[in-house]
């Protein structure tokens, strides 16, 4: 053989390598985890508290995009989709499902697995529920954040109370799809009974109820209504707040979110701060812990903000000992 004929072979041979290393480098490169979120609304309405799980996910290391892709299924509070989203989310093989605002979702997603992670956000008591078996030590493949706002009913229509002392008939909206509905329902019935009151339970199970519930508390001359925790409303709390200031009905409502948007009060913990928490516990997920050794975090500040701009239009004094008590006054 020629040195030519070697020089040539040798460039050949070079020029080969050259074309398989990187191949063979983006072959050993580990694949993207991918985190599903499997979602009872929708992404219009969701967009904040999304933002809120990605600013979790972001302080526990991983990055939309970066180190880490989100797929989203969307139930458009349309409960009889979620089994099927939730099985598209397994045959897709992710490595974690996150379900944030709804013990429904998470009912459905352990339903699809026993053994993909899985990490939810719900306002009531998960033991309580069945869901997980206990806060410290939850089992099986699930954990999670627990925000208690449906426990607050009773101390909600407290408030009101004291907000309209002379007032004698009360209303909630509920969404019977919600697993604790009943539960609220009686506790709320039981706090009427020992102020001397009247509640009127009205249910709202789409959309599409909202309109004629809200119509039917003039109807029925409540003097001012509660709204119960849950998707359906989180997404028209636009469209509430609208209709409570159209016909001047004074209402509270589970969370901050809704008096930052202009309702007379609100109390409850921060949805927002909530889905951080549950980005951050995705994150260690995400890192090898394993969700039965991850105790279920609970809310432990739930906060009172008052709208001053809006009594002003509903023509209400706020008693000065309910003043006292807001964390956040909105003058």
């Amino acid at each position: 053989m020629t040195a030519k004929m070697k020089r040539r072979d040798f460039i050949t041979l070079l020029g080969g390598a050259a074309v398989a290393w990187p191949l063979a480098a983006r072959a050993q490169q580990p694949t993207m985890p991918v985190i599903g979120i499997l979602h009872f609304g929708s992404p219009e309405a969701n967009v904040n508290v999304m933002a809120a799980f990605r600013q979790g996910l972001g302080e526990a290391g991983y990055v939309d995009g970066r180190n880490v892709a989100i797929e989203y299924r969307w139930a458009y509070n349309d409960v009889d989709r979620l089994p099927q989203l939730a099985a598209d989310l397994v045959r897709r093989r992710v490595a974690l499902i996150v379900t944030p605002a709804n013990m429904v979702v998470a009912f459905a997603a352990k339903a699809a697995t026993t053994t993909i992670p899985i990490v939810f956000n719900t306002g009531t008591d998960p033991v309580k529920a069945g869901l997980v078996a206990s806060l410290n030590r939850p089992g099986g493949n699930i954990t999670g954040v627990s925000f208690m706002n449906v426990q607050l009913g009773a101390k909600r229509l407290g408030m009101l109370r004291e907000l309209l002392p002379k007032a004698m008939r009360f209303a909630i909206l509920v969404n019977r799809s919600n697993p604790d509905t009943d539960s609220v329902v009686a506790d709320l019935r039981s706090a009427a009974a020992s102020i001397g009151c009247e509640i009127e339970v009205l249910d709202a199970d789409t959309y599409s109820d909202i309109v004629p519930a809200v119509a039917s508390l003039v109807q029925r001359r409540a003097d001012a209504f509660l709204i119960n925790p849950g998707q359906v409303f989180y997404d028209r709390r636009t469209q509430l707040l609208t209709l409570a200031a159209r016909y001047r009905l004074p209402a509270i409502y589970p969370a901050r979110e809704w008096a930052d948007a202009g309702g007379l009060m609100s109390y409850g913990s921060s949805f927002a701060e909530q889905h951080r928490q549950a980005g951050i516990y995705a994150g260690r997920v995400l890192k090898g812990e394993k969700p039965a050794d991850l105790p279920i975090l609970r809310a432990t500040k739930f906060e009172l903000v008052i709208n001053l701009q809006t009594a002003k239009a509903l023509d209400i004094d706020i008693p000065p000992t309910l003043l006292a008590r807001a964390d956040e006054v909105i003058e």
